[in-house]
């Protein structure tokens, strides 16, 4: 049923499509979901970052695991509204990385949103955006149920030269209250190999580049 898009799975259950407009898990919820995608997802757009580069890592549960792989990556900075990116970076203790974590107000997905996100974003200028996403419609395009969330997004796409979207099959078909940005305007998207064909075409046409992950799963 989440696969046809009539229903979409949350910690402990499931609920209506329709609910997915408003209804926003916690990241505790999310980080529990599709993991071995996001695993793989993360892993492929980790890849596409170049060394010695300025990165924004939006808030979510599979931008975490990019940060993940980015901890070896030399000479970043990163600039980040996410509280979980922040802390997998600083862990790390490298010497040639720098990162800043927006200040601003924190959502249930532990984003950090409105007007000081917003102001330490505005000015700055990134290579490289990669931005997690509750939904993505071919006509709603990228979208996420937090309205404030929704407009720190905005902003870290107006600053970016490249946007790479990380999105498990999971989220398409689904629609969030707020578009952050139209499918045209990603550069690349990285999924995995459970999206259906229908969105794969639909994505092909829309996005600059897609990127189809293989997920290891245990029955081969």
């Amino acid at each position: 049923l989440e696969h046809r898009g009539s229903l979409v799975k949350v910690h402990g259950g499931a609920v209506a499509a329709e609910g997915a407009r408003t209804t926003e898990p916690g990241f505790e919820a999310k980080s529990t979901l599709q993991s071995d995608e996001k695993r793989a997802i993360a892993r492929a757009v980790a890849a596409l970052v170049e060394p010695h580069s300025a990165v924004g890592l939006s808030a979510g549960t599979t931008t975490a695991l990019v940060a993940e792989h980015l901890r070896d990556t030399p000479g970043l900075t990163v600039v980040t509204n996410s509280i979980h990116v922040a802390e997998v970076l600083y862990r790390s203790a490298r010497t040639d990385q720098t990162v800043a974590l927006t200040g601003g107000f924190r959502t249930p997905s532990d984003a950090l949103v409105g007007p000081l996100a917003l102001a330490s974003v505005r000015g700055i200028n990134l290579d490289t955006l990669v931005l997690g996403v509750h939904g993505i419609h071919d006509r709603a395009g990228f979208t996420t149920p937090n309205l404030t969330e929704a407009e720190t997004n905005r902003a870290l796409v107006e600053a970016a030269g490249t946007l790479v979207v990380a999105a498990d099959h999971t989220k398409w078909g689904t629609v969030g209250l707020s578009t952050i940005a139209p499918l045209d305007r990603c550069d690349v998207l990285v999924t995995d190999d459970r999206i259906t064909p229908a969105a794969r075409e639909t994505l092909q046409d829309r996005v600059g580049r897609l990127v189809v992950t293989d997920v290891p799963r245990e029955d081969g």
